[in-house]
């Protein structure tokens, strides 16, 4: 069960997941042994499942980004594993979500440019026999983004 001291702990590591162990526990005011202890505890239990690097898209050449929403044109469980295995090897598909409503998936993509995500519309999308409908929606501005 957590506690006011787990919660502590989780916030700081999503805020600064590379904090050292004794800048952590000074933060949340417990011992160093105790937050490790803590820290060691809430990874083991799946709660923390890992860490990772937040990256800056523009810095690496990803200038388009977008969701695209997509509907199958049969909706059978062998259906859905297709097109998840077409998507799942694209390095521009970032996340692919199976989700309810009108359309069954909904990807982010990260391409460099325009250009680019015309090439990964007909390429990947476009040749994937199980997609019905896309619908695209151009990321211009993130005012409040906490992905890891």
């Amino acid at each position: 069960m957590m506690d006011r001291h787990d919660a502590r702990i989780l916030q700081e590591l999503v805020a600064d997941g590379r904090l050292s162990n004794v800048d952590l526990a000074r933060r949340i005011g417990l011992s160093a042994s105790a937050c490790l202890r803590r820290v060691q505890a809430l990874e083991a239990s799946g709660v923390i499942a890992g860490y990772r690097a937040v990256l800056d898209p523009m810095a690496m050449g990803i200038g388009f980004v977008a969701y695209i929403a997509v509907g199958l044109s049969n909706h059978t469980k062998a259906s859905q594993r297709a097109f998840e295995r077409g998507v799942a090897d694209s390095d521009e598909v970032r996340e692919c979500h199976n989700i309810t409503g009108t359309v069954e998936y909904l990807l982010r993509i990260e391409v460099a440019s325009l250009s680019a995500y015309k090439v990964f519309h007909a390429e990947v999308l476009g040749s994937l026999p199980q997609v019905a409908t896309i619908t695209t929606y151009v990321v211009m501005d993130s005012p409040k983004n906490e992905r890891g």
